[in-house]
């Protein structure tokens, strides 16, 4: 098949890995403090490393709080703070340009471009015809509350940019391959993220018990606290069903929606049986992901959410919103799902599963075993460096499989 001007492949068994000098883009930086595209490079970009590559990652200064001449290693990985404006979407824009630029002029093997916004700048390294470019989409971001109407115009350009420049376009849901193969005609190659390797958090739950919780009697939220995460649809439910013995956490930071989390801990302080976490990380964040009774993701809008992934890893029984990336992790006998966005299907489905933990807790070990079969960081890491070996190897795009003819269905009858 054709795509544009280019040509698509299967990825042929017999290319060996090479070893390659990458630049990443569109990270804030390492190591990771709250976002997913930093804990996918936190765990894939140090393993290829390993594999005897040279990774340099431009990230932002106001991140990594060093500047433009402060590089430093994380974990082998080249970590290189770039200069920005500390505006909404300005930062982000300002270090993807100049990164880009940056990995122009040094001339990589490959470019790999995270998240759509940054890929605006995917034409740059095209420049040099034997630089390879791969985009990482993890979601849909133009379609996030926080962004106005120019910020929104952007992403989707960048979007456009993505399909049309990046020589191979990864993305890490079913739900986001049919986007491009209906929206683009563009094949992408699905690669799933995975869930955070939990290390040793306190047996005595020392922690939980500061906050006023017992183990097994809380239900968590764990994200940012964003509009389209939904955490006030979950609070309301909480309020509205004065579960005796139960309490909510949410636990996540903020993210350029100050008004949303404003009205949102005006509306928690009326609830004592409500605590707010805010931020966790290590074995405090570890110890309350294994305390928790349910785990609950109401959201609007995910790619492939490693909060989730970390939950099932651990064993927690799941409730969350029928988005399909939700529906492709927990359907099926994994998980319990509710109507998104539907303030009555969510107290309903609430209420049904804190009466239900056993038969909960059977999904919660179904849910288990399915993330270790199916969500490997070494295995994300293999596919990666086959596919940058394959588009070193070939001076056409990569073909996969498009979408089934039954996904393709699905996604029409949605419409």
């Amino acid at each position: 098949m054709q795509l544009g001007n280019s040509y698509v492949y299967h990825v042929p068994d017999y290319i060996q890995l090479m070893t390659m000098k990458i630049a990443v883009i569109g990270a804030k930086g390492l190591p990771p403090k709250q976002g997913g595209i930093e804990h996918y490079c936190a765990e894939v970009y140090p393993r290829m490393v390993a594999e005897g590559n040279s990774v340099d990652l431009f990230a932002r200064s106001s991140y990594t709080d060093y500047s433009r001449s402060d590089s430093y290693e994380f974990k082998g990985v080249q970590v290189i703070p770039l200069p920005g404006l500390q505006m909404r979407g300005v930062d982000a824009f300002m270090t993807s340009g100049l990164g880009a630029i940056a990995a122009t002029i040094n001339k990589y093997d490959l470019v790999h471009f995270h998240a759509l916004g940054p890929s605006l700048f995917t034409f740059l390294p095209r420049i040099s015809p034997s630089t390879k470019v791969v985009v990482t989409c993890q979601g849909l971001d133009w379609q996030r509350a926080k962004w106005g109407s120019f910020s929104t115009r952007l992403i989707q350009t960048g979007e456009k940019a993505a399909v049309r420049f990046a020589h191979g376009l990864i993305v890490v849901s079913d739900a986001l391959q049919n986007y491009f193969w209906q929206t683009y005609n563009r094949s992408t190659i699905y690669i799933p993220n995975a869930p955070a390797s939990y290390g040793e958090s306190d047996p005595n739950f020392g922690y939980g018990t500061q906050l006023g919780l017992e183990q097994g009697r809380y239900i968590l939220f764990l994200g940012r606290l964003v509009p389209e995460k939904r955490p006030d649809l979950l609070v309301d439910a909480f309020n509205a069903l004065k579960l005796d013995g139960w309490k909510l956490v949410l636990a996540g930071g903020v993210s350029d929606t100050k008004s949303f989390t404003s009205q949102l801990l005006e509306k928690i302080a009326k609830n004592r049986e409500i605590v707010f976490a805010g931020e966790l990380r290590g074995p405090r964040l570890w110890e309350i992901v294994r305390g928790a009774g349910l785990f609950v993701l109401p959201s609007d809008l995910e790619g492939l959410p490693l909060a989730m992934l970390e939950a099932m890893q651990e064993g927690i029984p799941v409730l969350a919103s029928d988005i399909p990336p939700h529906q492709q992790l927990i359907s099926g006998g994994r998980g319990m799902l509710f109507e998104a966005g539907n303030s009555d299907s969510c107290i309903h489905s609430l209420e049904w599963a804190i009466n239900h933990l056993q038969e909960l807790g059977a999904m919660a070990k179904n849910a288990q075993r399915s993330v270790q079969v199916n969500y490997s960081w070494d295995h994300i890491t293999d596919e990666t460096l086959k596919l940058y070996s394959t588009l070193l190897n070939s001076p056409q795009q990569v073909r996969i499989s498009e979408p089934s003819e039954s996904k393709l269905a699905e996604v029409v009858g949605k419409k």
